[in-house]
C-alpha cells in the first residue's frame, strides 16, 4: 500500500512555482497576482483563505484580500468582483464560498471574468474542461489528478467510482477520469444519494474517488483489493478530549480499509493541501496567458 502523500507533493509544486516565479523576477517581470475575496466571518473559510495568502508569500506571489461583512449586499459584491475584472494587475482571483444567504452563488460565480477565474467553476471554463479544451481545471480535481501522475497510478481502462456529485469535485472528476489522457481513460460511474446498491458498485471498482462529507462513510467490505482510494471528504468531528474540541477525518475508514488499499490518500495531508498548490498553478498559467496575450497587441 502506498500513501498518496498530498503535504510532500504540494510543497514540491510550491517551489516548482516559486522557481518559476524567481525566473521572472531575474527578468524584470511582473509576477502572478492572485487575489481572495470573501464575505463573512466564516472560521474554516478564513483558515483556507488565510492559508492561501501565506502560499502565495511562500513562492513570492502578490497577493491581496478583500474582506467584506456578513451583511454585505449583493451588488456590492458584483461591483467588487466587477472592479477585479477589469483591474490588469489581477492576474486571477476567487471568490470564496459559502456566500450569505442573500447572495446568489451562481450570479456571483458567473460575473466572475473567465480568465481570471483561477477555481475553474465558470461555466465557460467547465465547458472547455468537458470538451477537452485548454483552461482552468478546478483545483481539487486538479490537484487530484496531479497525485496521480506523480505516482504513476495507472488508470487506462480501470472502473473508477466517483461517490457524490457536487459541480466542485464529483461531476468534473466524472468527466476528467473518462478524458482522453492520463490520468484517464478510465470507464466511470457517478454515483449520489440516489444510487441503489452502492456497495456493489464500489466493490467493482478499481479506483474509488469519494467527495460526500460523510465521515467513514467508505468500509472495508465495499472495496476490492488492490483498489485505489481517493478521499476527498474533510469533517469536522467534535472531540472534547483533545485540545482543538475536534479532530479532521474523511470519507474513508482509512485503518480498514488502507490494508486493502494499492494507493489511498489520508485525511488530512492527502488531496487539501494538493487544492491550494494547484489554485496557485492555475494563477501561474493565468499569468502566462495575460503576458501572450500582451504581447500580441
Amino acid at each position: 500500500m502506498t500513501i498518496l502523500d498530498g503535504k510532500k507533493t504540494s510543497n514540491d509544486i510550491k517551489n516548482e512555482i516559486k522557481a518559476e516565479v524567481d525566473k521572472m523576477k531575474a527578468n524584470g517581470e511582473k509576477v502572478p497576482h492572485l487575489a481572495a475575496v470573501i464575505v463573512g466571518n466564516d472560521g474554516a473559510s478564513l483558515t483556507y483563505v488565510g492559508s492561501k495568502v501565506r502560499a502565495c508569500e511562500r513562492i513570492g506571489f502578490e497577493s491581496t484580500l478583500i474582506k467584506m461583512s456578513s451583511t454585505t449586499s449583493e451588488i456590492e459584491l458584483l461591483d467588487k468582483i466587477e472592479d477585479l475584472n477589469n483591474n490588469d494587475d489581477i492576474d486571477g482571483f476567487i471568490v470564496q464560498l459559502p456566500l450569505p444567504p442573500q447572495i446568489d452563488t451562481q450570479k456571483v460565480l458567473l460575473a466572475v471574468d473567465p480568465d481570471k477565474d483561477v477555481d475553474g467553476f465558470h461555466p465557460t471554463n467547465f465547458g472547455k474542461m468537458a470538451l477537452d479544451m485548454s483552461t482552468f481545471i478546478p483545483a481539487t480535481p486538479f490537484g487530484i489528478l496531479e497525485l496521480m501522475e506523480r505516482y504513476q497510478v495507472d488508470t487506462a481502462g480501470k472502473h473508477t467510482v466517483v461517490i457524490g456529485r457536487s459541480h466542485i469535485v464529483g461531476r468534473p472528476m466524472s468527466i476528467l477520469m473518462g478524458r482522453k489522457g492520463f490520468p484517464g481513460n478510465s470507464t466511470v460511474t457517478l454515483t449520489h444519494s440516489h444510487t441503489k446498491n452502492i456497495t456493489q458498485i464500489t466493490s467493482q471498482a478499481d479506483i474509488i474517488i469519494t467527495a460526500l462529507g460523510v465521515p467513514g462513510f467508505l468500509k472495508a467490505e465495499m472495496v476490492k483489493d488492490d483498489a485505489v482510494i481517493i478521499d476527498v471528504g474533510i469533517t469536522r468531528v467534535p472531540d472534547e478530549t483533545r485540545e482543538r474540541g475536534y479532530y479532521i477525518t474523511g470519507d474513508v475508514d482509512f485503518e480498514e480499509v488502507s490494508k486493502k488499499a494499492s494507493f489511498i490518500t489520508p485525511v488530512p495531508g492527502g488531496v487539501g493541501p494538493m487544492t491550494i498548490a494547484m489554485l496557485l498553478k492555475n494563477t501561474l498559467l493565468a499569468r502566462e496567458r495575460h503576458r501572450a496575450a500582451s504581447k500580441k497587441k
